[in-house]
């Protein structure tokens, strides 16, 4: 395994070199990250030097199209600047050197300006401000709590820990996910075959005989003829479905249907509830112990969760909240949220301990969604299994009917 050269900064500020065995430069990168380093240099033996840091200078706006910055890269800058502030140094000399070792140029630009912006004088929070489609306004406002009560560096772990949780949870979702779409996709794949390649086949032979085809051989044939025949119109047709859904989708009163739907499936509907309470309780509960106030929490939690359902929920909450109820009145009421969840905002009210139980209640539902991906895994997969089984038993069975029919009579005959 090939050997590295670094230099790189530790939790204590202090600069530190040293030889690391890497892959390649980026596992190495990692493996330093995980120690809590910062690297500035990073060089394979005996290679010559290749310094991660660039200059610190904030460039023009040099956007091109398709750049991007991902949930992962505000993440890691989370992370490393969480590690710089708490190691104890000043927030603009953490952000120069974030800036310097950043390989995403559109998220390189982003935290030049940010540098530059408080340099200037301004707070971290408004140079965050600056770049919404980056930084969320859970992003901000905690930031902005956390300058308020002097804890910025506390609020930054926090947000890193946060962030690194919600990653975990998405990673999960999306694994699981991938099973019973690539089992569609075969699906698909095979019926096509068979409509456009076999049945046709079939009816050739069954022309030949001049025999009654049954109403479901009429029909597999019919969508094989049009398949075949128009097959111009299959990706025409697709794409408009999707379009069309996509579009639906994006209006918010589709979106409200859509995810009622969703929420009324049986064990779909029990998943996106428990994904939806984990999300809620650690967003809610990591504004409340960074200090945003509670109505700003509920607002801000709101904005940030996919489910239509439960975010109007939020609304209600929001406003018998500002009127002056309890909160686990109302997240009661609502009749979305389980009994344990609000029993448990009910005492941390009652100790004055609500963000630590918010956090407990994230914590007991984020080992709820790993039970839960297990549970919806193990039933997709045999429902998939008979749905292809059946589509495909229909389609040989159409074909078969005929023949069956004709062996009889000819048999009968003789």
């Amino acid at each position: 395994m090939p050997e590295y050269k670094y230099s790189a900064i530790d939790r204590n500020g202090a600069q530190t070199s040293g030889k690391i065995e890497a892959a390649s430069d980026e596992q190495a990168r990692q493996k330093l990250m995980a120690r809590g380093l910062m690297v500035t240099t990073l060089a394979s033996d005996g290679g010559a030097a290749k310094s991660v840091v660039a200059s610190s200078a904030p460039k023009k706006s040099s956007f091109s199209f398709g750049a991007k910055v991902s949930d992962e890269d505000v993440t890691i800058m989370t992370r490393q600047l969480a590690t710089l502030i708490v190691a104890g140094l000043p927030l603009l000399r953490a952000l120069e050197l974030i800036h310097k070792q950043e390989r995403n140029p559109h998220f390189k630009e982003v935290l030049g300006n940010i540098a530059e912006s408080v340099s200037q004088g301004n707070n971290f929070s408004e140079a965050l401000q600056a770049h919404p489609k980056v930084f969320d306004r859970l992003f901000v406002n905690m930031v902005k709590a956390g300058e308020a009560g002097g804890v910025l560096d506390k609020v930054l772990d926090r947000l890193a820990k946060f962030r690194e949780k919600a990653q975990r949870i998405q990673k999960k979702v999306k694994s699981a996910m991938v099973y019973p779409g690539v089992v569609v996709t075969v699906a698909v794949v095979i019926v096509y075959i068979l409509m456009v390649k076999v049945v046709p086949s079939f009816q050739k032979l069954l022309d030949g005989q001049k025999t009654n085809m049954p109403a479901l051989t009429q029909f597999v044939v019919g969508i094989s003829k049009a398949l075949t025949e128009y097959w111009y119109v299959t990706p025409v047709a697709i794409f408009g479905l999707y379009t069309g859904l996509k579009y639906w989708l994006s209006t918010p009163k589709g979106k409200e249907i859509f995810d009622r739907i969703i929420f009324k499936l049986p064990k779909v509907g029990g998943f996106v509830q428990i994904v939806s309470v984990s999300r809620f309780a650690r967003t809610f509960g990591t504004l409340m112990a960074s200090g945003v106030p509670i109505l700003q929490s509920i607002t801000i939690t709101r904005d940030t969760l996919d489910n239509v359902v439960i975010a109007k929920s939020l609304e209600r909450v929001h406003d018998r909240v500002r009127d002056g109820e309890p909160l686990s009145v109302p997240l009661e009421q609502s009749g979305v949220f389980p009994q344990m969840v609000t029993s448990m905002i009910q005492v941390g009210e009652e100790t004055g301990q609500l963000p630590e139980m918010l956090n407990r209640v994230a914590d007991i539902y984020d080992e709820e969604v790993d039970n839960a991906v297990t549970a919806l895994t193990s039933i997709i997969e045999p429902v998939l299994i008979v749905f292809l089984a059946v589509v495909v038993g229909t389609i040989v069975l159409a074909m078969f009917l005929p023949l069956i029919a004709l062996i009889t009579k000819m048999t009968g005959g003789g």
